[in-house]
């Protein structure tokens, strides 16, 4: 082993964190190289494996091995996303395909799939446990999806396309991140402000002191930037601009152009799942689903798209009126839209941002996450300001269940920075298990969420909108669902579960954040400690259909051009825009409304597989997340013990160790209906009984 380079020596940091201070972009190839060979050669060991294949002997130690790769690619995947830089991004050029490459060689290693498969044939005479039939299942369908069944020549093929799609997606997300850092609105004027609220200039003064640009403010394309410029700027041609700019990311001539990028990407998927011997790659990814079929997920986002679209033109003439009140004109563009709508919203239930977020900072939020998973699930999130990771921003806690005992690490990273991707998410440095040989001690999670808000000044705090504090509670449900995880085998730890299940947790603890006990208790305001007053949180319960229209049919249209995209079946896309624009025209999208993602920009489906034709995921857990909180409203309390507990055992901690139906049913007493989605959304109405 190369003792000089720290990512191949032990990692002796507090509960095992990353060496960040010590490595270095030119330490990643040389260890991911000979972690690489350290698990062919512990594959080859399983599959050449004297004995008669168990499921210790095979799956067990399948699930134990490519420890030493796992955590230098949780470390650097997460640098990538999080804390880039050139030399990481030629890294990361590099190492995709190879990596790819790797996971072929493992998936198409004959003699290792030759014992899974015949474990597998005999899976009901093996006596085995619920969780390791549940993993052995796993593995053997993970094993045929990467093409185990394949003859040689298309094994040849596929290891090919999988090569060139790795390559393909790291450049996707790059050329993103380019356009989003390289732009930046420059507001030097009284003028150029004019209509910004307070909140608003601070985030922009902060990011201007960020990029050394002295007396003016900046916009940049973090969400929480562009949606409050869109929502309170006077100025419709800056408006204009700054829109232009967001939508536009990665639809620019030159380095970073990502439109035959995306369409080289659809042209391979669409022969990978020909390999597979389905007729378009929406049918090989919906095959391992919930949703199982193209027919499912269209029923589904259609069961929204026409009530969405109807409530849509009634809050387009609501807009209109209100422009013309204001002496403007009343064509509502896509620029446009958000500002107006905040007039509406601020006439109708006397609510703005201006009032909201004074009693929304991100301190205030984060205890109050914290405090809500102490509630339900007996967890405590103990700061660690002590240790240090890969950036000052980040904050460590150690999450402690019963007694005080340790259950894993978490990192919060909230705020936007030029070296991070946009958006939010939650990743694991390291998942929970327990399989350990010869009975060493159970592996605990490492998490981190990452958020992209705008920062506040130095010795101020940072505002959060309404908008900003739901992303943090569905991230940090997200983050939950790896920290509470109590299964064996790594394969089904935390979100390991299929995609459309994967935003249950998260989607559900978004509940909590509305709850007025949790407001009353920790919204408060900035400045004086002063509780959220009752009239606003009723102003806040009051406009929660607001606007349903747009936003659903903004969601909506991206699901529906993500499927349209992904289940062609003919010859190759050659130009994903004019393909966007006619897709959009045929459903039927009003003009000013626009996409969450267009397709140039939309890394859930370009930047990896895992929401490709899967974007509809979040519609399919929302009728799971909103039927599940009801479980909660008909014991009467947000926190019932019994729900609780049925809600950490099936759903928190179970992994993909049940299948997701059945976890569902167990959590609660009953398949799902979409009922509660639709009223959740303000698509029908809520009755009441006497």
């Amino acid at each position: 082993m190369n003792t000089d380079n720290p990512l191949l020596q032990p990692w002796t940091s507090p509960y095992g964190l990353p060496p960040f201070a010590a490595t270095r972009a030119e330490h990643f190839v040389p260890a991911f190289e000979l972690a690489m060979q350290a698990h062919l050669e512990e594959m080859d060991a399983i599959g050449n494996a004297a004995e008669a294949p168990s499921f210790e002997n095979t799956v067990a130690a399948l699930d134990r091995a490519g420890r030493l790769l796992d955590r230098i690619g949780g470390m650097f995947h997460n640098l990538t996303s999080s804390e880039t830089s050139p030399a990481l991004q030629a890294v990361e050029r590099k190492m995709a395909p190879l990596l790819a490459a790797h996971d072929s060689k493992l998936y198409m290693h004959r003699a290792l799939f030759a014992r899974i498969d015949a474990l597998y044939g005999k899976l009901q005479e093996l006596g085995l446990s619920d969780e390791q039939v549940r993993a052995l299942e796993r593995f053997h369908i993970d094993f045929v999806r990467a093409g185990a069944r394949m003859n040689a020549a298309e094994q040849k093929r596929y290891a090919e396309v999988m090569q060139r799609l790795a390559d393909l997606t790291t450049r996707f997300g790059q050329n993103v991140l380019a356009d989003e850092s390289e732009f930046q609105l420059v507001l030097s004027t009284e003028a150029d402000l004019a209509g910004l609220p307070d909140f608003v200039r601070a985030a922009a003064r902060q990011a201007a002191a960020d990029r050394d640009i002295a007396e003016a403010c900046v916009i940049t394309l973090s969400r929480s930037h562009i949606v409050p410029f869109l929502t309170f700027s006077e100025r419709r041609d800056l408006r204009e601009q700054a829109w232009r700019a967001w939508t536009s990311r990665g639809e620019h001539a030159g380095a970073s152009d990502n439109r035959e990028v995306a369409a080289e990407i659809l042209a391979l998927r669409l022969e990978q799942a020909r390999l597979h011997g389905y007729a378009s790659y929406a049918d090989y990814a919906l095959a391992d689903t919930m949703a199982g079929s193209q027919e499912a997920v269209t029923s589904l986002l259609m069961q929204v798209w026409h009530p969405a679209k109807a409530r849509a033109q009634g809050e387009r003439e609501a807009l209109e009126a209100i422009a013309l009140s204001r002496g403007e004109a009343a064509t509502i563009e896509a620029w446009d839209w958000r500002f107006y709508a905040e007039k509406v919203r601020r006439e109708r239930f006397d609510l703005d941002e201006a009032s909201i977020k004074p009693f929304f900072s991100l301190e205030r939020i984060t205890e109050a996450a914290f405090d809500c998973a102490k509630r339900l699930f007996g967890i405590a999130f103990v700061p660690k300001p002590d240790i240090t990771v890969y950036h000052p921003d980040v904050k460590v806690y150690e999450v402690q269940g019963e007694g005080g005992r340790a259950i894993g690490l978490f990192l919060h990273d909230n705020f936007a920075r030029p070296t991070k991707r946009s958006g939010a998410w939650m990743s694991a440095y390291r998942s929970q298990s327990k399989n350990r040989a010869g009975g060493a001690t159970p592996v605990l999670p490492i998490i981190v969420n990452n958020n992209n808000f705008a920062k506040g000044a130095p010795g101020k705090p940072t505002l959060l909108s309404f908008d900003d504090a739901r992303t943090l509670f569905h991230e940090f449900g997200h983050g939950l669902h790896g920290l509470l995880s109590n299964v064996t085998y790594e394969r089904l730890s935390g979100t390991s579960v299929l995609r459309d299940f994967v935003e249950l947790p998260s989607q559900l603890f978004e509940h909590w954040l509305e709850e007025p006990e949790v407001l009353k208790r920790h919204a408060r305001h900035h400045a004086t400690g002063a509780p959220i007053p009752d009239a606003l949180i009723e102003k806040l319960h009051a406009a929660r259909y607001f606007n349903q229209g747009y936003e659903t049919m903004r969601y909506t249209a991206s699901a529906l051009v993500d499927m349209a995209a992904h289940s062609r079946t003919e010859a190759p896309l050659t130009d994903v825009v004019a393909f966007e624009r006619a897709e959009l025209e045929k459903i039927g999208l009003p003009a000013g409304v626009g996409l969450n993602h267009r397709l140039t920009h939309f890394q859930h489906l370009f930047s990896g597989s895992s929401y490709a034709a899967g974007y509809y995921v979040y519609l399919w857990a929302e009728v799971l997340d909103a039927d599940g909180f009801e479980a909660f409203v008909e014991a009467g309390d947000p926190f019932d013990v019994a729900v609780a507990r049925r809600l950490l055992r099936f759903i928190y901690s179970a992994g993909n160790s049940i299948e997701p139906g059945a976890a569902y049913r167990a959590f609660r007493g009953r398949a799902p209906t979409p009922q509660p989605m639709l009223k959740q959304r303000g698509l029908i109405e809520e009755t009441t009984t006497a």
